[in-house]
């Protein structure tokens, strides 16, 4: 069995493209898993804009079929709980240290984290900008923070070489 250590957790998603967007990160990334609460995303599902098939991949996983009550019980005790959220008192992302093993939970396209989740919470970050940014938007942000701030984000041209289609066949000429 996997031992996952980055999981997406997303509160009630309604929004299809969002969701496929999300996974398309999820790969990038390296993610483990995208879990999610809620009935909206189920309904909507068949609109699905998970371009690069990530899903047979990654799993995304209504936490309902798991019998738990909520995302944040969907995971380890070893797993650390982040929201990520316009949240007041939250720790700006540039200044987070991510832990090794993480849920990070987004809250639905139209609303926020719950309280009772952000209590239980053992850190709240948000991005800062100016407004709010799109769900699928913050996921990337985040992911992309999390590798940044990790050994991988010094990768060089081997992974250029392994990620490119057969469509780049530019290089830097010096």
């Amino acid at each position: 069995m996997k031992k996952i250590f980055v999981s997406i957790g997303l509160i009630n998603p309604k929004n299809t493209v969002n969701v496929g967007s999300v996974m398309r990160a999820a790969g990038c990334y390296q993610a483990d898993q995208v879990l999610y609460s809620g009935q909206r995303y189920d309904r909507a599902v068949k609109m699905s804009t998970d371009t690069k098939n990530v899903s047979t991949s990654i799993p995304l996983i209504n936490i309902e079929t798991l019998g738990v009550d909520g995302l944040a019980d969907a995971v380890d005790l070893e797993t650390k709980i982040v929201c990520v959220d316009l949240i007041q008192g939250a720790t700006p992302l540039p200044a987070f240290n991510h832990p090794e093993k993480a849920l990070y939970i987004f809250g639905p396209e139209d609303g926020t984290i719950d309280q009772k989740i952000v209590d239980r919470a053992d850190f709240v970050v948000f991005v800062p900008t100016i407004g709010c940014m799109n769900l699928a938007a913050s996921v990337n942000v985040l992911l992309y923070d999390r590798l940044a701030k990790s050994a991988r984000g010094h990768a060089g041209d081997e992974l250029i070489r392994q990620s490119k289609d057969v469509n780049n066949n530019v290089k830097v000429r010096i």
